[in-house]
């Protein structure tokens, strides 16, 4: 059975690329847009209160299936193939490719070559920009935004340590759904790290249990290395080292570094058991 997570398909409607693998009652091709907000909520209905499912950010591709004319949009994400609703306002036309992408966990865009402007946009790690020129210190988007080019990297950039991504994390909120050092939960920390580091990682901590790595024998499993992934029913964290971990997690309501025996015991005194340790 298709994930209805990552297949674009209901009753009334369904990607022309699921036409005889679904049932519905029509089939559309979709149309590409570009997300302009820095972060957009990809929510489960289209509403404002509806859940979290994730988030999209700035420069990233959709393909929209159906709009509802009163300020939805539902189709897919390229990035990561995740369905769900956005905000209509949140889209626009596909722009110029990007050249770059946001490095720094945060960073700001300024109207001009000056830091003592106030800021247009505060853009998060993993957004794409169109960059047109450099003077001095700044990269200028397409949009004529001053961004300092340290917090920039050309398409393609990869960080040689993911886990060493993770850990810029540290503090930030903990955000179900989230993805970004805005708020970031316990997969979205993995994909944004993973991602970092050139590395494809899908969206939810099942889906990445089931295919990132290797499974650990009980023997491999009690030593741990650094980049080894830890999952539980619904929640997965990063280890740093043979004794501690990294994660996104609701206990903290924050991304933590925490020492990992301490960590398995609290959680399965909380009724979860460790089900799986995965090696990259």
């Amino acid at each position: 059975m298709d994930d209805p997570r990552l297949t674009p398909a209901r009753p009334d409607l369904a990607a022309k690329y699921l036409e005889g693998r679904v049932k519905a009652a029509r089939f559309v091709m979709g149309e590409p847009f570009e997300v302009i907000d820095a972060v957009a909520p990809l929510r489960q209905a289209p509403a404002s209160d509806a859940e979290l499912m994730t988030q999209a950010l700035r420069g990233e591709r959709v393909t929209i299936y159906d709009r509802n004319g009163e300020g939805w949009a539902w189709g897919q994400l390229d990035s990561d193939g995740y369905v769900g609703w956005l905000p209509d306002a949140a889209l626009a036309q596909p722009g110029a490719a990007p050249t770059h992408c946001v490095v720094a966990i945060r960073t700001f865009a300024f109207a001009g070559p000056s830091i003592k402007l106030p800021p247009v946009e505060t853009l998060v790690m993993g957004s794409a920009l169109t960059v047109t020129r450099e003077e001095g210190a700044f990269a200028i988007s397409r949009e004529g935004w001053h961004l300092p080019r340290s917090h920039l990297a050309a398409i393609g950039h990869r960080e040689s340590d993911f886990v060493a991504v993770a850990e810029r994390f540290v503090g930030t909120p903990y955000l179900w759904g989230g993805k970004s050092s805005l708020g970031i939960d316990c997969s979205g920390l993995v994909q944004v790290s993973l991602n970092a580091a050139g590395i494809g990682c899908p969206r939810d901590s099942d889906m990445q249990e089931a295919s990132l790595g290797r499974a650990l024998d009980p023997a491999e499993a009690k030593r741990l290395s650094r980049g080894d992934l830890l999952f539980w029913k619904g929640h997965v964290a990063i280890a740093r080292d043979g004794k501690t971990i990294v994660h996104a997690n609701a206990h903290h309501m924050a991304t933590v570094i925490e020492n990992t025996e301490a960590a398995i015991t609290r959680i399965k005194a909380a009724g979860s058991e460790l089900i799986a340790i995965k090696r990259l």
